[in-house]
């Protein structure tokens, strides 16, 4: 996102990396949670202002001073990174460094889309797009709502044949219809028309959640081909995903900790980082990159 512009510009130069674990080399007084040595995860959320109304209200997400680890502030590509003790996350022993980054991300995020999602344990849920985020939401979904039958509509037969895998009652291309039209879908894709087509399999009063920071320019096309009695009527509705609050990543950080969620990885060495982009752009292999430094 940051890269091809869908988030808004970093002040450069600045040190990217966004879903960190490292331990704690020092700190500089006035510590009240943590000691040298713990391993510990940073998150997308960097800091907020904390007494604003959205803060006030734990939506630190949408605070005017949101700031953004590695966009805002630097990042978890260099050997040392500064964070606020506040916006720091014990990580569970379970996980080793490179399978808990991309629970800080990945995970938390996916966890408030599914809050969003508003389901009730029973309805079915959909999943457009299956990277990073979506295959740990498919697991967080079986742990919270078992008889949800969950369906993933993803165009990568790799990413199809691993949600069948991780469970999917069901998964297919975004155009094709699946055996139960969702309640909720959380779509994850940078593309509009995998959103047309959700709209047109949601359930009447369905929703749809979109867990992105912006959408393709290229593909706005898609939104000219709107007809409101196919894809909004009936009381369907649109929600947005803004970044994630601590309380996101605390709750699901206590999920994983005593449930059999796990992301799966695949892993490069930090020398690596420009084919680790070009990978997930050309949607090559499955589950989350995680840069090794």
């Amino acid at each position: 996102d940051e890269i091809e512009g869908r988030t808004p510009p970093p002040k450069l130069p600045v040190i990217p990396g966004h879903q960190v674990v490292g331990r704690v080399m020092a700190d500089g007084g006035g510590v009240n949670w943590f000691v040298e040595g713990d391993r510990v995860g940073v998150a997308w959320i960097y800091s907020a202002c904390g007494h604003c109304r959205c803060c006030r209200q734990g939506l630190e997400n949408l605070c005017g001073d949101f700031l953004a680890t590695g966009r805002d502030r630097n990042g978890g590509y260099g050997e040392y990174m500064v964070v606020p003790e506040t916006f720091v996350y014990a990580i569970p022993e379970k996980f080793t460094d490179h399978e808990a980054a991309p629970l800080l991300c990945g995970g938390a995020i996916g966890y408030r889309s599914l809050k969003l999602a508003g389901i009730k344990n029973g309805e079915p849920l959909g999943l457009t797009g299956f990277g990073a985020s979506a295959h740990q939401v498919l697991q967080l979904a079986q742990e919270l709502y078992p008889d949800s039958e969950v369906m993933v509509f993803a165009r990568n037969p790799v990413q199809q044949e691993l949600a069948r895998q991780l469970g999917a009652s069901w998964a297919g291309n975004s155009d094709e219809k699946p055996p139960v039209s969702p309640k909720a879908i959380i779509d994850t894709t940078p593309a509009w028309a995998p959103v047309m087509a959700a709209l047109e399999q949601l359930q009447p009063g369905g929703r749809l959640v979109i867990n992105a920071i912006r959408k393709e320019e290229h593909d706005k096309k898609c939104l000219l081909d709107l007809d409101y009695a196919r894809h909004l009527w009936l009381e369907k509705e649109i929600k947005s995903v803004a970044n994630i609050c601590r309380a996101d990543v605390e709750e699901f950080l206590e999920i994983v900790a005593r449930t059999e969620i796990s992301p799966t990885v695949e892993s490069y060495d930090f020398a690596e980082a420009n084919q680790a982009l070009i990978d997930l752009k050309m949607g090559r292999g499955v589950g989350a990159k995680v840069l090794l430094m």
